[in-house]
């Protein structure tokens, strides 16, 4: 399997519209991000809202810096908020636990980057970068 290259990443992006579109949802924006939380691809849809990059790129860190999945993330700062707010201190405001933030695994389980959606209800981001991430041949932790 390939890694996570520039044509997976554009399918990821590719993937993840369709699923909006299929959903009936607003102007979505996605980021794949590396293991390292290096900028692989970013796209915005006509219509996204202003700072749509900054919430994408910063659920997809959440995920990358806690290797869970930004679900994950947004649990425990609605259970231990001083948490979350320090991390988001110490990652110069690159942390955003809201759900949408997805791991990419390869078939071993390795971590090999991460996929931000933002737009819509986090839960919707979530489904729409998990079927970018699959249509990708990889696998999706939400």
């Amino acid at each position: 399997m390939a890694g996570l290259n520039l044509a997976k990443c554009r399918k990821i992006v590719r993937a993840a519209f369709a699923k909006g579109k299929e959903m009936g949802l607003q102007p979505l924006s996605v980021v794949v991000l590396d293991q390292g939380g290096n900028v692989l691809a970013f796209e915005r849809q006509d219509g996204a809202s202003v700072g749509r990059f900054q919430i994408a790129d910063g659920k997809a860190n959440a995920a990358l810096m806690l290797g869970k999945p930004s679900s994950y993330a947004m649990e425990r700062a609605a259970s231990q908020p001083f948490a979350a707010d320090a991390l988001n201190g110490v990652y110069g405001g690159r942390f955003v636990p809201l759900t949408g933030g997805v791991l990419v695994k390869d078939k071993k389980g390795t971590i090999m980057g991460a996929v931000g959606v933002t737009g819509d209800t986090s839960e919707n981001d979530a489904l729409c970068a998990v079927a970018g991430i699959e249509a990708a041949t990889f696998f999706a932790e939400a």
